[in-house]
């Protein structure tokens, strides 16, 4: 029986149905039929752009974002799909705070609906640092099918690994 890493917290029916279609080798067909449009976000600043609209829409008295990249060194294997950091540095009397997302290249060739879910993650921490009520909240209220995206991403990871 394989491990199913990126779905081992689900339970054991659900991951014997994703082992069902990995052998019959339909896992990677199934989550092309559903979410087959793939993003036009290709460049660093056009997702820092991307990232900036769904931040003014949604997340407008937020801290300011500084950078947002597409990061080749996060690896997805260690579960860090995208990262948001604040650099602080001491500038004369002043402190100064840079707040950077980075989002991994896998996510520039993924399908339009899990850049969106992973850049909704990241902006969710400016607000909440913490994976709790409060962020999960906030991540459904920018995305409405946040959790469902989550899991169809899960999924697409793990068919992307059995390539």
């Amino acid at each position: 029986m394989s491990t199913l890493k990126y779905i081992a917290g689900y339970p054991e029916h659900i991951q014997a149905q994703v082992r069902t279609l990995l052998d019959a080798g339909k896992l990677g067909e199934v989550i092309a039929k559903r979410y087959g449009e793939a993003h036009v976000v290709r460049t660093d600043r056009q997702l820092y752009e991307y990232t900036q609209a769904l931040k003014e829409r949604y997340l407008r008295s937020a801290q300011p974002l500084h950078k947002v990249i597409y990061d080749s060194k996060l690896q997805v294997l260690k579960h860090a799909l995208g990262t948001h950091t604040t650099v602080s540095r001491v500038q004369g009397a002043k402190l100064k705070a840079s707040r950077e997302i980075r989002i991994a290249t896998v996510f520039r060739e993924a399908p339009a609906d899990f850049l969106k879910m992973i850049v909704v993650h990241e902006l969710a921490h400016l607000k909440e640092g913490d994976h709790n009520k409060a962020f999960y909240q906030l991540c459904t209220h920018m995305t409405g099918d946040y959790h469902q995206l989550e899991f169809d991403l899960r999924l697409y990871l793990t068919a992307l690994e059995q390539r």
